[in-house]
């Protein structure tokens, strides 16, 4: 098998995975990843994550050209604004993930810093996430907000609609998108309980311990 035909299918079995677990559902969702030649795989406009094809995903050459494949999500703008600012992204992934939009939807929320520090691994694989203000789905404003970070974060939540990762390769964007899901689960269920989470201490010496990229 090709790198790009393993690439393929590993786009498809990801995405599915997420799907049947509930973390997005319909046709909503979108997924992107680097080619070995500068191209993107994109997730097509209307599919479903749980049946996406590996041979009908959209093929852009290195120039942004689609060269091959069905017609590619209308995020494009979204996934483009993480590539041309994050020399590292690899992979984009989004979901309409439930725990996190709800809290999304909370009125104290940091808009800066959006998930608490319950557990290290939000920490450890996101960051810190930028909660952004509401579009309409498919609104290129949406990649100009990513734009205007200037690449200082992996992962970004638009309010009232979904998360949205950057990582190095496929599989490392998905595992952290479902680390800043499963941490808005943990904030969501523990609302209004008072919960131990990290001290700022804790979370000082995880970024000194894993290097994490913490924009201040």
């Amino acid at each position: 098998m090709s790198t790009e035909s393993h690439l393929r299918e590993q786009i498809c079995l990801l995405a599915k995975s997420m799907f049947d677990r509930g973390l997005t559902g319909g046709s909503t969702g979108n997924i992107s990843a680097r080619t070995e030649d500068g191209g993107l795989l994109v997730s097509p406009t209307g599919t479903s994550f749980g049946r996406l094809d590996p041979g009908r995903l959209s093929r852009f050459d290195a120039k942004g050209v689609l060269v091959d494949g069905d017609k590619p999500t209308k995020e494009m703008p979204l996934h483009a604004a993480f590539y041309d600012t994050r020399s590292t992204a690899g992979a984009v992934v989004h979901l309409h993930a439930c725990h996190s939009v709800a809290l999304s939807m909370m009125p104290d929320v940091d808009a800066d810093n959006f998930l608490p520090p319950l557990t290290p691994y939000g920490i450890m694989k996101l960051g810190k996430v930028k909660l952004l203000p509401f579009f309409l789905p498919g609104d290129p404003a949406m990649g100009d907000a990513v734009r205007g970070l200037a690449g200082k974060r992996s992962a970004v939540m638009l309010a009232n609609h979904g998360p949205v990762v950057a990582g190095k390769d496929v599989e490392a964007a998905c595992n952290a998108i479902e680390e800043l899901e499963d941490t808005a689960r943990l904030a969501m269920m523990t609302r209004g309980l008072q919960p131990r989470g990290l001290s700022d201490t804790d979370v000082q010496r995880l970024i000194t311990k894993f290097d994490v990229e913490w924009d201040d």
